[in-house]
């Protein structure tokens, strides 16, 4: 089937530039283990496990048949006022893989929605036990936590807010980005900086808010929208530090790093940091179908819970109309077990050093790289940007591993390679070698 069979004119692609999109049409019509099939019947690798979510590779049987299976038993019910036997399953199942006492699933459709109720919880949280001041919420520079006015609010990539302005929530401030120059190359190590990334948010943040008014900061374990940015070592324990010593919540946003891709369950795991909330999607269902959550420790729902209002009143207004989803519950609940059955987050750490000095072999010394990142089954290539032009060099690159048959991710000036856990050495060499090749042709 060629696009032309296609009527384009109805769709408005996310996060698309969609005036050049309909000059060169990018459309898969079906997937299998590692590799798509497009609209002209071409293979296409996929390098970014279809934007961090199929860990376990493309088509797989036991989660198809699984959510076939449900939805000739149970297609839908209401998350109002009752729910379904997957949910409670799914739920245990999350929480029992999560460390520490996150043993709380609020289960919503997407990581944007996994951002926004986990700022609502630390609301309510601190208002349910006496300190309704507390209001302000941190994030960070380049920091990513989806598309909801709260995700973007407490977000710092600039042109993901610059749009909304006014309509950003506005008691929010954001910590500096964690990426130090001088470790431009790193490779499957946590980097060790002489800069101290949290001075300011110990010296100038928090005394211009007060602590006392500070209900959460949010951050990703690792800034992965934003290109694979790793934190400096150490930086995560000593945020959990500060928030313990001033009452406020930690939320780790995992959409990106939750279910396997730093080789662990979470981020949380690999650095040996427990937060207050996990936010988590992507990964959680193969991508299979939507799904996100809120994990959240036990002292949250139990603050919750302890209420003089009568039993019939709800402690929490928030929820979805999918939340807790039976077949996306289905889905989550069958590709966890495929998750354990095969072992696949010891393999991504595994292939993920494969992956990493595939990349510094690669890339040392081609033009316009300025920076290599490698840890987890994840890495990145920095390039030097074009002169009046940020991002083009890595959108073409972009699009020239496209049509040499591999998807890779431009983010920014930075290009990012994220397969799936079932990824073989030869993908790796396909991938790094195509992505080699593009970055010389576009010098």
């Amino acid at each position: 089937m060629g696009f032309n069979d296609l009527n384009m004119d109805s769709h408005w692609l996310p996060f698309t530039p969609n005036r050049h999109f309909r000059k060169e049409p990018r459309v898969f019509t079906g997937a299998d283990g590692m590799f798509f099939t497009t609209h002209d019947g071409r293979q296409v690798i996929d390098g970014i496990s279809s934007l961090w979510c199929v860990g376990a590779g493309h088509n797989r049987k036991p989660i198809n048949e699984a959510i076939k299976k449900q939805l000739d038993t149970l297609d839908y019910a209401t998350a109002f006022q009752a729910s379904n036997d997957q949910a409670f399953k799914a739920a245990e199942m999350i929480a029992a893989m999560a460390p520490g006492d996150l043993n709380k699933v609020l289960f919503c459709n997407s990581g944007s929605e996994a951002a926004d109720t986990s700022l609502k919880v630390a609301l309510a949280y601190h208002r349910a036990r006496g300190e309704g001041h507390r209001n302000v919420f941190i994030g960070r520079e380049k920091g990513y936590h989806g598309v909801g006015f709260g995700g973007m609010s407490v977000g710092g990539i600039p042109a993901n807010r610059k749009v909304y302005g006014t309509a950003l929530l506005p008691r929010v401030d954001h910590m500096r980005f964690i990426h130090d120059p001088a470790n431009a190359f790193i490779h499957n190590e946590e980097p060790v900086s002489q800069e101290d990334y949290l001075l300011e948010l110990e010296n100038r943040i928090l005394p211009l808010h007060d602590p006392s008014n500070v209900a959460a900061i949010i951050v990703e374990p690792v800034a992965g929208s934003a290109g694979w940015y790793l934190p400096p070592k150490g930086y995560l324990k000593r945020l959990r530090e500060i928030c313990d010593k001033h009452g406020i919540l930690l939320i780790f946003d995992e959409v990106i790093t939750g279910f396997g891709r730093m080789g662990t369950n979470f981020g949380a795991d690999f650095y040996g940091v427990v937060p207050d909330m996990l936010n988590f999607a992507k990964a959680v269902t193969n991508g299979v179908i939507p799904m996100g959550g809120v994990i959240c420790r036990d002292k949250i729902y139990d603050t919750m819970m302890k209420t003089d209002a009568p039993q019939h009143v709800i402690e929490f207004f928030h929820g979805y109309t999918y939340s807790g989803h039976p077949v996306a519950c289905a889905a989550a609940i069958a590709t966890l077990e495929l998750y354990r059955k095969e072992a696949l987050f010891p393999r991504a750490a595994e292939m993920g050093k494969v992956l990493g000095d595939a990349f510094h072999s690669a890339f040392k010394g081609l033009p316009n790289v300025v920076g290599i990142r490698s840890l987890g089954l994840a890495a990145a290539v920095e390039l030097a940007p074009i002169a009046g032009t940020p991002g083009k060099r890595a959108y073409d690159i972009y699009l020239d591993c496209f049509r040499k048959g591999a998807l890779v991710r431009p983010a920014g000036d930075v290009v990012v390679i994220a397969p799936s856990y079932i990824v073989e050495k030869q993908h790796i060499d396909q991938l790094v070698n195509t992505l080699a090749d593009s970055i010389r042709a576009n010098a």
